[in-house]
């Protein structure tokens, strides 16, 4: 009897993981560069083992799940916003760093240009180019009151990174390529940070391309999820009732026991 309630209950974990990992891409469905997360399970009790009442591995110890991205493309979208950049290369990425110098990767093409002429991403991390954080001001001596009306719509990023500010080259954008994306650690919606098994390089000119004026959203079926979070959650309730009717009888079973 205690059996079954265990086995009730471990069936019901991974549901109740997928279920917050659902909810989650749904929620992230409209996230610009947001790459879904799915959840793989591994054999929860080896068949041999089970069919010759062998005991010990039979039964694990830990919970039999793993999560992982779904690195595929989102649909891709015209802005006509010229700080709006879509990579088109399979497994490139970004590069952007924080005000500790800390860098990550990511697919999130909507910038921003701030007064101090630096081009960031909508949280503040600034976009890397080949000379280290890229500003376009810092040749440039201009007056920044307007420079979101003006400056930015004079802005030019070529297919192959190159980023131009009334003709002058101001540097090149440097797209970062992982070889095994399924490597990186997801630090937050958006962004990654390479582990020490990541294989990654800069790609080179003429295998970069970006376009400006799109952007990549987030790779999430919002129908698909929904519909998943449904079918999770009738799962789930089946699950709970099996635990329930499973303790009722466990409950009778000791008021019998008590008589005899």
């Amino acid at each position: 009897m205690i059996k079954e309630l265990y086995t009730a209950a471990l069936g019901m974990i991974p549901q109740q993981m997928k279920l917050e990992i659902t909810a989650n891409n749904l929620s992230n469905a409209n996230t610009i560069g947001f790459k879904k997360e799915r959840l793989f399970e591994r054999e929860i009790i080896e068949a041999k083992l089970n069919l010759l009442n062998n005991s010990g591995r039979a039964e694990p110890t830990d919970i039999p799940t793993q999560t992982y991205t779904d690195f595929s493309f989102g649909s891709f979208e015209k802005t006509d916003n010229p700080l709006d950049l879509a990579i088109e290369n399979q497994n490139a990425f970004f590069e952007v760093e924080d005000d500790q110098g800390n860098r990550f990767l990511t697919r999130a093409g909507n910038f921003t240009l701030n007064r101090d002429g630096s081009i960031s991403a909508k949280d503040g991390k600034f976009l890397v180019a080949d000379t280290g954080r890229l500003n376009i001001l810092r040749e440039f001596t201009v007056d920044t009151s307007s420079i979101e009306n003006t400056i930015a719509s004079n802005i030019k990023v070529s297919e192959r990174g190159e980023v131009y500010l009334n003709k002058a080259l101001i540097g090149r954008i440097q797209l970062v390529y992982v070889e095994n994306p399924e490597s990186l650690e997801k630090v937050s919606g958006v962004y990654f940070k390479p582990t020490e098994n990541t294989k990654q390089r800069y790609l080179g000119t003429e295998e970069t391309v970006i376009r400006q004026g799109w952007i990549e959203n987030s790779n999430v079926n919002p129908i698909e999820e929904m519909v998943s979070l449904i079918e999770l959650q009738r799962l789930f309730d089946i699950g709970a009732k099996i635990i329930q009717t499973q303790d009722q009888t466990l409950d009778q079973s000791i008021r019998i026991g008590r008589f005899v």
